[in-house]
């Protein structure tokens, strides 16, 4: 064999392991993390705005409560599901946010999957961010988004991102917005 022949088959082999190996799926999330941006944030002036908080929902102990808790406070929420490559991208940055930010506001990290996948997969990872648990059929006062879409809502309950695709949540103009919606006082 050539030098070109067995260098074509080592290329043709790589190729091959991202379709049929772990090796794949660890760079495709790699890649996702890689070439995703920071989410847009919608200028005030065209900001919708949450009128009702009523929307129940289950915590991580399987307890139902009310989105009502957010209302005066900034909330976080983003829709995920643990089979989802681009929903597992973005969680290393929502454990950040969250270990920065847990204190200061409210987390929705949002899931319409059964409990036993969701705990096998938060342990596996290592996360430890509070999982919501979505109520299939119950209303909701914002659009549901399809994995990993999320949503910044300030504490006056203006929508501030509204983001639909995998954000890069880990950067210094997502502080800085967080800090400075943190500080504000609400307008309710």
């Amino acid at each position: 064999m050539t030098r070109q022949t067995v260098f074509t088959l080592l290329i043709i082999a790589f190729v091959i392991s991202f379709f049929v190996t772990p090796l794949g799926d660890y760079s495709k999330i790699f890649l996702n993390r890689v070439f995703a941006t920071s989410p847009t944030i919608i200028q005030p002036e065209k900001r919708g705005k949450i009128t009702d908080y009523d929307w129940k929902l289950k915590d991580q102990n399987w307890k139902f409560f009310n989105f009502e808790e957010a209302k005066g406070k900034v909330a976080f929420i983003t829709f995920w599901t643990s089979w989802h490559m681009p929903s597992q991208a973005q969680l290393k940055d929502v454990q950040y946010l969250y270990d920065t930010y847990g204190d200061k506001m409210k987390f929705y990290v949002i899931t319409n999957e059964e409990r036993a996948p969701v705990e096998l997969f938060m342990e596996e990872q290592g996360y430890t961010f509070p999982v919501t648990y979505q109520i299939i059929g119950e209303p909701s006062p914002i659009s549901l988004l399809k994995p990993p879409g999320s949503y910044l809502i300030d504490k006056s309950g203006s929508i501030v991102i509204h983001q639909n695709a995998i954000a890069d949540w880990d950067n210094e103009k997502v502080d800085k917005l967080l800090n400075q919606l943190i500080a504000e006082k609400p307008s309710l």
